[in-house]
């Protein structure tokens, strides 16, 4: 199938979960010739291995993380592979500082689709337990937003019209309840969206 997609030039977006899945994947993409123009993405690159973000980088492999696992999965995650892996779960932190453009996502409708709570989720890192997992891997709030806007615009090739509210590009944007990047501790998880704004026009006002 890889080679199928590369044949025809187009991009590709893998679903590789584990480390022997990340592997494979970058085995064949690179016995295929694949293309860091065409921007390939690694969905979810939870169990991502350090040496294996130095082939991301190598490659230009663009990885969109899950950070909504460390807190609905993470008790799972240690208990099935143990703290040590556990805590390198979606190494958001680690891949920014090798210069990884890196997005986050919810993975719809495995798990809820709410931007503040998965920004809380990488500026955290906690389990619904309490355990902290990798707190080393927590990232800002300026960040963690940019994750679900701007890094995700360019993960789609789409940076030029989306992602940022910039003269010339498409005013498709939200007005939200605060600023998530002035609230303090879990308050970011009760923001809301009061207005939604599709290519400057008003599609949705909260009413509550």
């Amino acid at each position: 199938m890889m080679k199928v997609i590369y044949d025809n030039n187009l991009r590709i977006f893998n679903h590789c979960n584990g480390d022997a899945a990340i592997d494979l994947f970058l085995r064949i993409h690179q016995k295929l010739g694949g293309k860091s123009e065409l921007r390939p993405v690694i969905i979810h690159s939870q169990f991502v291995r350090r040496d294996q973000l130095d082939t991301y980088v190598k490659l230009g492999i663009v990885p969109s993380m899950f950070t909504l696992h460390t807190y609905f999965f993470g008790d799972v995650h240690v208990k099935n592979r143990g703290m040590q892996q556990a805590s390198f779960i979606s190494p958001m932190n680690t891949a920014m500082k090798m210069g990884l453009r890196v997005s986050n996502h919810s993975d719809f409708s495995v798990l809820p689709l709410d931007p503040m709570f998965i920004m809380w989720t990488a500026m955290n890192r906690t389990t619904r337990s309490g355990v902290v997992l990798g707190p080393e891997e927590r990232i800002t709030a300026y960040q963690a937003l940019k994750a679900i806007t701007t890094e995700s615009a360019y993960e789609y090739m789409e940076e030029g019209s989306k992602g940022s509210i910039e003269p010339g590009k498409l005013a498709d944007l939200v007005v939200l309840s605060e600023n998530p990047l002035k609230v303090e501790g879990d308050a970011i998880k009760a923001i809301k969206v009061d207005q939604t704004f599709k290519e400057g026009n008003s599609i949705y006002k909260r009413k509550d």
